[in-house]
């Protein structure tokens, strides 16, 4: 049985891997590969109610990222609606190539500390577009683009769905993550920065305009939502710590607040109007396959911990390489093969709070290594994937032009976590 359901999880995952040779979704993927696991489990172990309270116990944890996810992405879908980030992206001006470069990438690596890697990845190249008129020197940008995304998204709770992950499960808090992270990061972007900029000289084709914004949306309306929004994903922490209720409750609250706000400043527009700047509008925008994979994904995980095979995966790890540091760089190299959000995920499983308590040195580098690592490759993140698919972006192109890059800012930024904390205890 045990076999069997590793069996069912290596295919599973080599299946999301190859998710465009074999051209299946890899939400679909997830979610047989989630339900069978837990099947193959029930099935073979015959106590039915036992393996039930195991899996409604694990979906009660599941539940509150999925909720958390869906109203991010619904926040973030108003905003866009109502062309907020306008307010941000209008302000580039400069044409000149490592200035510009410089300016995008610090922009990305704070936008995702706010927002996520994902969205403000999607963000940025769609500025990058008006901006840049040559492919090539577009989609170099956009390499940098996905490490700065990643690189700003861990180190914050917020940032990345598994410093996300970690941060609902208890592993991180919020002033720790970012006290430790925050110039690691800054490293994994600046490094490589510092040395694409030696390559790159002139200025952007000067064709590529900024396109004039048409929306029937005013100024205050623009700026208010946007204001909102993002001080709705801010305020999750804080709404954290001072009620100590989930995460997802938080973010329920700041898209309450802004359905109702929509509904009062649109409230005298015509219904085709106001229907465009609706929840329920950005609801049916929300990008829900995602959702659903960290579903599937996360059941998965779940079948696997419940089994022990989690467990027993640790103390391997810890019998053969036995080097923290070592063991949690590698996680975050294999996040660039394969997603990783089941890594964190399994990763949690296989190490509990008893072990390593909340805090501590081993959750806070895996915060940082799984969230930089997917730089890696283009198919290592979300804001990669959304980069590929978005500019079709080639994989063999990224590895030859951005990976080496991106293990440069990943290396440099871990090798500087293990500094920080062997010379601050």
């Amino acid at each position: 049985m045990y076999l069997l359901i590793i069996i069912i999880f290596v295919l599973g995952y080599a299946a999301i891997a190859l998710e465009h040779p074999l051209q299946v979704n890899k939400t679909a993927t997830a979610l047989l590969t989630g339900v069978l696991c837990w099947v193959v489990y029930i099935l073979g172990v015959g106590d039915t109610h036992l393996v039930s309270e195991q899996l409604y116990e694990h979906l009660g944890e599941i539940s509150g990222i999925l909720f958390f996810l869906l109203g991010a992405m619904t926040i973030v879908e108003i905003i866009d609606a109502h062309d907020g980030f306008s307010v941000i992206t209008n302000k580039i001006k400069t044409r000149d190539k490592r200035l510009l470069l410089w300016i995008i990438s610090v922009v990305a690596f704070f936008l995702s500390a706010v927002l996520d890697n994902l969205t403000t990845t999607i963000v940025m190249v769609s500025l990058l577009r008006k901006l840049i008129k040559d492919k090539h020197t577009r989609l170099v940008f956009i390499g940098m683009i996905v490490i700065a995304a990643n690189a700003g998204g861990a180190w914050t709770p917020i940032g990345d769905v598994t410093t996300t992950m970690l941060w609902i499960g208890g592993q991180i808090t919020t002033l720790n993550i970012m006290r430790w992270l925050l110039l690691p990061s800054l490293i994994c972007l600046v490094v490589p920065l510092l040395f694409l900029s030696f390559k790159l000289k002139g200025v952007v084709d000067s064709h590529a305009v900024h396109e004039p914004t048409q929306n029937k949306v005013s100024n205050f309306e623009q700026k208010l939502i946007l204001i909102l929004g993002i001080g709705a994903l801010v305020f999750v922490p804080i709404f954290k710590t001072i009620t100590h209720l989930p995460p997802f409750m938080g973010i329920l609250f700041g898209v309450g607040v802004l359905w109702v706000v929509t509904e009062i400043i649109h409230k005298n527009k015509a219904e085709h109007v106001k229907g465009t700047y609706s929840v329920v509008h950005a609801l049916q925008k929300a990008d829900v396959p995602s959702v659903l994979f960290f579903l599937g994904i996360l059941v998965a995980i779940s079948a696997l911990e419940s089994t022990q095979q989690l467990a027993s995966m640790a103390n391997y790890l810890d019998r053969t390489i036995g080097n923290l540091n070592v063991i949690v760089i590698s996680i975050g190299l294999l996040s660039s093969v394969v997603d990783n959000v089941p890594l964190v995920a399994a990763t949690m499983g296989m190490y509990d709070l008893q072990t390593y308590p909340p805090d501590h040195y081993f959750w806070t580098f895996i915060a940082y290594c799984a969230g930089t690592g997917g730089s890696c490759l283009i198919i290592g993140s979300a804001a990669g994937v959304a980069a590929m698919g978005m500019e079709r972006i080639d994989f063999i192109w990224y590895l030859k032009h951005i990976s080496w890059l991106a293990l440069l800012g990943y290396f440099a930024g871990a090798l500087f976590f293990i500094a920080q904390h062997y010379i601050m205890g």
